[in-house]
């Protein structure tokens, strides 16, 4: 039985030119990427490579690949990162790492960003199953989840907390998450554009109108689709 998230790796080593300045986000679909460009020394060496991830890094690094932190990149050929689900016009919920502030950014930087993984990832309009999650500074929990409810009656505001210590679930930049639940999934250009208006958010995990592709492995093979 096919791995297809390996599939949807394969497919997108085929996307990479020598000499390009490349990201990586995070999760199994990214890792198999990596593992598979470092099969290639003359390309892996060649590459200029940053990651939104620490997994990653950790996995870049142990292969050799030509480093570089994201506070140096202002412009990247190309972004790849996983997702939970995207919809026809590969509007993306990225919610489960909560990675999601520095995934934007370097999905900003990139000519092109690319989605990656398994068939189900692709669904026609997204849905309540998965959360929208918000990253925000300390100071504004209350606001923040005063304002959600406003903004989204009868969501849900769950914060994000430590399994490792007591207390809140620390942010990659020194914030507080929490994932919102939606009864029915809101219109996503709007939402996109309230939750982030709101004081004491820094960001969301909805990547509404950035990607450019999305490659996908199913059993019927691998697909690359564009926004409609």
């Amino acid at each position: 039985m096919k791995d297809h998230k390996q599939e949807a790796a394969k497919a997108a080593v085929s996307l990479i030119s020598a000499g390009q300045n490349i990201g990586l986000g995070g999760g199994k679909t990214i890792a198999y990427l990596a593992e598979l460009l470092a099969e290639d020394p003359p390309l892996m060496q060649s590459l200029t490579v940053t990651t939104s991830s620490f997994d990653t890094n950790v996995l870049l690094h142990a292969k050799g690949f030509r480093l570089v932190a994201p506070s140096l990149v202002s412009k990247l050929d190309i972004y790849f990162d996983g997702c939970d689900v995207f919809d026809r016009q590969l509007n993306a919920l990225k919610s489960g790492g909560g990675i999601h502030a520095m995934e934007k950014l370097l999905a900003s930087a990139a000519d092109r960003f690319i989605l990656l993984g398994d068939a189900g990832k692709f669904q026609a309009a997204l849905n309540p199953k998965y959360p929208i999650a918000i990253e925000f500074l300390p100071q504004a929990l209350e606001i923040v989840k005063r304002r959600i409810g406003e903004l989204f009656p009868g969501t849900r505001f769950v914060q994000r907390m430590s399994t490792e210590k007591i207390g809140a679930l620390i942010s990659d930049n020194g914030n507080m998450l929490a994932d919102v639940y939606f009864d029915s999934f809101p219109d996503p250009k709007q939402l996109n554009v309230d939750v982030k208006m709101i004081p004491g958010l820094v960001e969301h995990s909805l990547f509404y109108g950035m990607a450019h592709q999305a490659v996908i492995s199913g059993d019927d093979g691998v697909r690359h689709i564009y926004p409609e």
